[in-house]
């Protein structure tokens, strides 16, 4: 009999609930993806890359047009110059890049500060490297970090810090100076950093992303991670990319070159293509998702369900306690998509200890409009 290296991972929520939606029928705002296509003009560059003959192995670091462009984006939106040669790595999705850079730094009998609730993808990568996850609850009204949790939870095995801002799932934003106080800590003990950002363009109200990016001290100990998927609207790509020093760029790459040594050749070809021509994409952004997750709270005003409006991502977290309080929100996510013909997904597993008497329930409102509306007029009915 085998002995699983992970043997406490199953079958991922995201997967049942969407297999669930589509045996009932019922509208998936669940799995974070949208139900429309990226934009027409990328779609025709990647089309014509195939057609062209662009179907080969890439360079192991990703196509160089790709890591310039990427570079000129960050420049322009974080005001920080990255080497595209030494600092920027494409990878075949985030979730890869973030398990490379687990795998570049943590060794046997590290821990790894996590943040419930937590992306379920950090916990595995830093077991399979023989680490250990000491998870570190946020604020459950604010989702902000409790600093006095985390210098609790440090010790001398501490390694590394995941940090995720934008949040997923609760759309929290970490401030500069929430980076300047994780910078003392980093620097003092000598950790490092993963900073998940893949919603960086996806944040509402005038607010700005603070990225690890544009915090030096922070940077020199980071790797930062983004992904084509969710800004491009084209999750099904599995694009992503790296951003860290030379010296942690070299660290990545080795393991990086034995998981899948590169990414896709034609998509990076139409992604470097569409950049190049389309800078204004990123910018507008901000007010294309704005726009959906104010049309979906402005027709959730009439549910029982209450909210704040997210300040970042395309998700909405929903607390459904006047509505269901006897059920958990596993069960509150069945019965909404087995009854109501909603599939959401439970905060709940996001955590390793439930925080207790919680009733939140999270949406995608990355959706057409009229998703939108059918999901929030069933909503309402309930």
């Amino acid at each position: 009999m085998i002995v699983s290296k992970l043997p406490n991972v199953g079958t991922t929520i995201f997967t049942t609930m969407s297999q669930l939606a589509a045996q009932t029928g019922a509208l998936n705002l669940s799995q974070g993806f949208p139900d429309f296509d990226g934009p027409l003009a990328l779609r025709e560059a990647v089309a014509r890359h195939v057609m062209e003959g662009h179907n080969q192995y890439s360079p192991m670091t990703g196509l160089l047009a790709l890591r310039e462009q990427v570079s000129a984006k960050i420049a322009r939106c974080h005001g920080a110059q990255v080497n595209p040669d030494t600092e920027v790595t494409i990878t075949p999705g985030a979730t890869e890049a973030i398990f490379c850079a687990i795998q570049a730094v943590v060794r046997p009998g590290d821990e790894v500060i996590v943040f419930d609730p937590v992306y379920d993808s950090y916990e595995p990568s830093v077991e399979l490297a023989g680490g250990r996850c000491v998870h570190v609850q946020l604020n459950p009204d604010t989702f902000a970090i409790d600093w006095e949790r985390l210098e609790a939870a440090l010790s001398p095995r501490t390694r590394l810090i995941m940090l995720n801002s934008p949040h997923n799932p609760s759309g929290a934003l970490i401030s500069r100076q929430d980076l300047d106080r994780l910078a003392e800590l980093v620097q003092a003990r000598g950790l490092y950093l993963v900073s998940d950002e893949v919603y960086e363009h996806l944040v509402y109200d005038g607010a700005r992303h603070a990225s690890v990016l544009a915090h030096p001290a922070l940077y020199e100990r980071a790797f930062v991670v983004s992904s084509f998927g969710k800004t491009y609207h084209v999750t099904g790509w599995k694009t992503g990319y790296v951003v860290a020093p030379p010296a942690l760029s070299a660290e990545l790459r080795k393991i990086h070159q034995y998981v899948n040594f590169c990414g896709v050749t034609p998509l990076q070809w139409g992604l470097a293509e569409y950049m190049a021509q389309h800078p204004e994409h990123v910018a507008e952004l901000p007010g294309f998702y704005q726009a959906k997750r104010d049309l979906f709270c402005d027709l959730l005003d009439r549910s029982r369900f209450t909210f704040t409006r997210t300040p970042a991502t395309y998700f909405q977290v929903v607390d459904y306690s006047a509505i269901r309080p006897d059920l958990n929100d596993v069960d509150m996510c069945l019965w909404m998509t087995r009854e109501h013909g909603v599939a959401a997904i439970p905060i709940s597993v996001f955590y390793q200890t439930p925080v207790e008497g919680q009733r939140l329930v999270r949406l995608c409102f990355a959706k057409r409009e009229g998703t939108l509306r059918a999901a929030a007029e069933k909503l309402c009915a309930i």
